[in-house]
C-alpha cells in the first residue's frame, strides 16, 4: 500500500495546486472515524466541511445508492425521473417551499437563487418600465466560487485577482440593519444572507436581525434569500437554521449535508417565484441526478424519521457546553470566545488556528478553521457522547500546551 507521502507526491504531479491539503491521504471511513493510507485513525470533527452528516459509509445511504445504481444513473432533465420527484416531495413537505430546483453544489444553488431574483424582477420590470438587479450581501459572507456568487461573497481575499466582479452587488456590515436600509433602493432585487456565517467565522446573527431583514425586504419589495448551504439539514439543531428565528425566506439554498457526501444542491422557493424560470432560462445537466437524489432522500428520512435530528440537537448542546468549559478554563489569553449553534461550533482563538489544527491531527482528531482566527468543528450529526467527549479532551490538551 502507498504511503501518505507517496500519494501526495502523485497528486502534486497531476492536480491543479489550488488546494493545500493536510499531509495525510484518507482512504476509508466508518461512522465518525477516518483512516489514512498508513492505517492511522482520526476522529472526524470537520465532517467533510459540514457535509458528511450521517458519517462515513453509512449503511442506509449505501443501500440507497446501491439500489438506485442497479436501476438508473443518469438521463438528464429532458426526462422525468422519480428519485428527483421523491426528494422534492420530502423537501417541500418539510419546508416553506413548494418548488425545488436541483443542481450539484452550494455555489450552483446560490447562483440559481440570484439569477431567479433578477429574472423575477426583470419580468415584472418589463411590464412597469422599471427593473431591479442589485443584490445586498454581507461582509464576511461566503456564497460560492462562481463569478456571481464570488461577487456576493463579502471577503475580498476570495475574489482578489478575479475582478471585475458582477456589478450591482453591495455589502453591508454583518448584523447592521441600518446599513442595509441605506443600501436598499428601487433597484434592489434581493438580500442574500447566511442565517449563521460559516466561512466568515461561525458568526451568529444579532437578536431579531433576520426578522429585521424580512421586514426590510417586504417594505422594499425585494426577495430575501437564505443561504443554508452549510447551516441547513440539521446542522444547527433544527432541520433549517432559520426555523430558530421564526423567519421565512422567499428562497433557500441547500447543499453539503443534503447528500451526506454525494454532490447535490437545491434551490427551494415558492411556486409563484419559480414561475420566473421557464424552460431555457436556467439548467444543470447533472442536476437532480437519480443517484444523488436517492441518497439525499435517505438523508432526509434519517434526519426526520430516524431520530438523527433529535440526537444532533443533544450532541450540539454537549459540544457547546464542552467548548464553553474549555474557554472558561483557559481564559482570553488563548480563547477569545465560543461561537455557533448545534453541531456547527467555533472557538475564536488568540492565536492563528493552523498550529492547533496540526497538533490535533497529530493526536488523531481532525478540525478546520473558519476565517483567520476561528477553529471550526462540524462533525457528523451521528457523533456519539463518547466521541464528543474524546474530541473535547484532545482539543483541551492541545490548547493547554499551545504557546
Amino acid at each position: 500500500m502507498s504511503s501518505n507521502a507517496e500519494i501526495a507526491s502523485r497528486g502534486a504531479a497531476v492536480l491543479v495546486g489550488n488546494y493545500a491539503p493536510q499531509p495525510i491521504a484518507l482512504v476509508r471511513g466508518e461512522g465518525c472515524w477516518l483512516y489514512d493510507a498508513e492505517d492511522n485513525r482520526f476522529l472526524d470533527l470537520m465532517g467533510g466541511i459540514a457535509t458528511a452528516a450521517l458519517g462515513h459509509a453509512n449503511p442506509k445511504l449505501r443501500r440507497a445508492l446501491e439500489d438506485q445504481a442497479a436501476k438508473l444513473w443518469h438521463v438528464s432533465n429532458l426526462y422525468t425521473t422519480e428519485p428527483q420527484i421523491q426528494l422534492a416531495e420530502r423537501l417541500t413537505a418539510n419546508s416553506f417551499a413548494d418548488a425545488i430546483y436541483f443542481c450539484n453544489s452550494g455555489a450552483e444553488a446560490n447562483e440559481a437563487a440570484l439569477k431567479l431574483a433578477r429574472r423575477h424582477h426583470h419580468d415584472r420590470g418589463a411590464k412597469s418600465g422599471k427593473e431591479r438587479f442589485e443584490i445586498i450581501a454581507f461582509e464576511g459572507a461566503f456564497h460560492g466560487r462562481s463569478l456571481f456568487t464570488l461577487s456576493a461573497t463579502g471577503t475580498p481575499a476570495y475574489w482578489k485577482g478575479f475582478e471585475p466582479l458582477v456589478p450591482g452587488i453591495h455589502h453591508a456590515p454583518w448584523g447592521d440593519l441600518d446599513a442595509v436600509r441605506q443600501l436598499l433602493s428601487k433597484k434592489t432585487a434581493a438580500i442574500i444572507v447566511e442565517p449563521i456565517q460559516g466561512e466568515g467565522g461561525i458568526r451568529t446573527p444579532p437578536p431579531s436581525f433576520l426578522a429585521g431583514l424580512r421586514s426590510l425586504a417586504d417594505e422594499n419589495g425585494c426577495l430575501l434569500i437564505f443561504d443554508e448551504v452549510q447551516v441547513g439539514m440539521g446542522r444547527t439543531g433544527t432541520l433549517f437554521a432559520h426555523e430558530q428565528e421564526g423567519v421565512t425566506p422567499d428562497v433557500m439554498t441547500l447543499a453539503k449535508a443534503l447528500g451526506g457526501g454525494i454532490p447535490i444542491g437545491a434551490m427551494c422557493t415558492t411556486r409563484e417565484l419559480a414561475a420566473a424560470l421557464v424552460p431555457g432560462t436556467h439548467a444543470s445537466t447533472f442536476g437532480g441526478n437519480p443517484l444523488a437524489c436517492a441518497v439525499a432522500s435517505a438523508v432526509v428520512d434519517e434526519l426526520i424519521e430516524g431520530g438523527v435530528l433529535d440526537h444532533a440537537k443533544s450532541m450540539g448542546e454537549r459540544l457547546g457546553q464542552g467548548l464553553d468549559a474549555i474557554a472558561a478554563e483557559l481564559g482570553s489569553e488563548k480563547v477569545v470566545e465560543t461561537r455557533g449553534r448545534g453541531l456547527l461550533r467555533g472557538l475564536r482563538l488568540a492565536m492563528p488556528p493552523g498550529g492547533i489544527i496540526d497538533a490535533c491531527r497529530e493526536r488523531g482528531v481532525l478540525v478546520i478553521s473558519a476565517g483567520a482566527d476561528v477553529l471550526r468543528l462540524a462533525p457528523p450529526l451521528v457523533i456519539s457522547t463518547e466521541e464528543v467527549d474524546y474530541g473535547l479532551a484532545v482539543l483541551r490538551e492541545v490548547l493547554l500546551e499551545a504557546d
